[in-house]
């Protein structure tokens, strides 16, 4: 509501020239602003019935646009503020308006909607020159648009980035699909020659990125409904998941499509997932460890007396490694359909956070919270080969080099460490790899190329010179 002027918070020759102040108001609902030595009037514009998202004046300067919640776009004198038009007539967009982007040359501009539309507008006309249709789905809603030089760009709810075909409106001339959500999981695989890189985020959302170009997509059909923790793949070019939905699932690479037949509904939440050859997979559930082979559950060690996190498989198939918050690592004989408890434990030195086995099963890496690394030798009765230290707080994420001769690690501390196997001084360290969050995957593309994925939603590759 309007204010009237009461008094002035400093003496004008007292103000600094080239700051801008607010210094008071009058009972018309006008503003006074002080910058450069000058007192202007700011107007006050109620034309809109909710919330104004969005301002943009046009690249002269001649013009600029509101757009709100109410679905309008008003169009006001760049020079005094005063209302000339609006687009659209009544309303521009059947739903809120998030964002809107002129032209180049001042005259159109485009406006994204919650109505699933992004709408190009002759600004002069006030009429739609076309209309985007981008989808059905709650996700399709339009959040955010940018016309860049002759690149017309909306981004949708779901994260896509499409650009834009004026002469095909129905149909994006290229869509970008990534994660909008923490990435939780990643995974490399190689498919026809190429490498490929797959993420698994918070939402329950999967995406695969060719490691070469780039290039990215989705499976089609319906996936998880909640956090992907963690992914594997397996013999049969299958990609095993687990996640909070309470479910394992395994997708076939190739078809590039979610299968509601080949699902595994858990009776407690998976933490954690491994593979191995005949069809083996092993998932580590809460209170729970739980083989299963050909997608079926073939046996499950309930009642435990300890809190199992991670579980992986030997790739002889022979043996299942459980790590436990007590700080040991159970080794259980896998024979026929049953996981034999021989008493054979590994003790590390804090709660365990991570283990893989060498992609040539020789060594079994394990990360705790007590900030160590360890590796044993599988031939030695799994005797220490090494303790790595270097991380400053708990490790969260491992991946062996292809090579056999190295692995990764990752840390809450926002460290990535390169380790070598036989040389526990021999390091190589990227410091603030994500720069906003810790990194929560790891994978290799090739022995040389090492890939992270942060809770920041990103994925990076890096280059490795030993």
């Amino acid at each position: 509501m309007p204010y009237e002027l009461k008094h002035v918070f400093a003496s004008l020759p007292q103000m600094e020239r080239g700051v801008a102040k607010v210094i008071g108001g009058d009972p018309k609902g006008n503003n006074f602003l002080y910058t450069n030595g000058k007192c202007v009037i700011i107007r006050n514009i109620d034309d809109h019935s909710q919330f104004v998202n969005c301002v943009r004046f046009s690249p002269d300067g001649s013009r600029f646009v509101t757009a709100g919640a109410d679905g309008q776009i008003f169009v006001y004198d760049g020079a005094n503020g005063e209302r000339v038009g609006s687009l659209g007539g009544e309303k521009a967009h059947k739903g809120g308006i998030y964002a809107v982007s002129w032209s180049p040359d001042s005259s159109q501009l485009i406006s994204a909607s919650g109505d699933k539309t992004v709408k190009l507008w002759d600004v002069g006309a006030g009429t739609a020159v076309t209309t985007f249709n981008m989808g059905a789905d709650v996700a399709d809603q339009q959040l955010g648009c940018l016309w860049q030089k002759d690149h017309l760009l909306g981004i949708s709810l779901s994260g896509y980035i499409n650009y834009l075909d004026k002469n095909n409106p129905d149909r994006p001339i290229r869509t970008i699909k990534g994660h909008s959500k923490s990435i939780q999981c990643v995974t490399v695989h190689k498919n026809e020659g190429r490498s490929y890189i797959y993420s698994g985020s918070h939402d329950g959302h999967i995406n695969y990125w060719d490691a070469e170009t780039g290039d990215n997509d989705c499976f089609s059909g319906k996936g998880h409904s909640n956090q992907v923790s963690k992914m594997v793949t397996d013999e049969t070019n299958e990609l095993v998941t687990c996640s909070m939905d309470d479910t394992l699932r395994y997708t076939n690479i190739s078809k590039k499509e979610y299968s509601a037949s080949d699902l595994v509904k858990m009776d407690f939440q998976p933490k954690s997932v491994s593979v191995a050859a005949g069809g083996l997979s092993l998932a580590v559930c809460i209170g729970q460890v739980v083989l299963l082979k050909d997608k079926k559950k073939i046996f499950t060690l309930g009642n435990l007396d300890y809190e199992a996190e991670v579980g992986v498989i030997h790739s002889g198939g022979t043996t299942a490694a459980v790590g436990g918050r007590d700080g040991k690592i159970r080794l259980y004989a896998i024979q026929g359909n049953t996981l034999k408890d021989e008493g054979k434990t590994i003790d590390v030195k804090g709660p365990v956070t991570e283990m893989a086995y060498s992609n040539d099963g020789a060594y079994l890496a394990v990360i705790d919270e007590s900030k160590v690394a360890t590796v044993f030798t599988v031939a030695d009765g799994y005797s220490v080969k090494n303790e790595f230290y270097g991380h400053h707080a708990k490790p969260v994420s491992l991946a062996w080099s292809p090579d056999n001769e190295h692995f990764a690690t990752g840390g809450m501390d926002m460290m990535v460490y390169i380790w070598t196997v036989s040389d526990a001084d021999q390091r190589m360290k990227l410091p603030d790899s994500h720069r906003l969050h810790h990194v929560s995957g790891l994978a290799w593309v090739d022995e040389h190329t090492l890939v992270t994925a942060s809770h920041d939603a990103t994925i990076k590759q890096w280059t490795v010179k030993y």
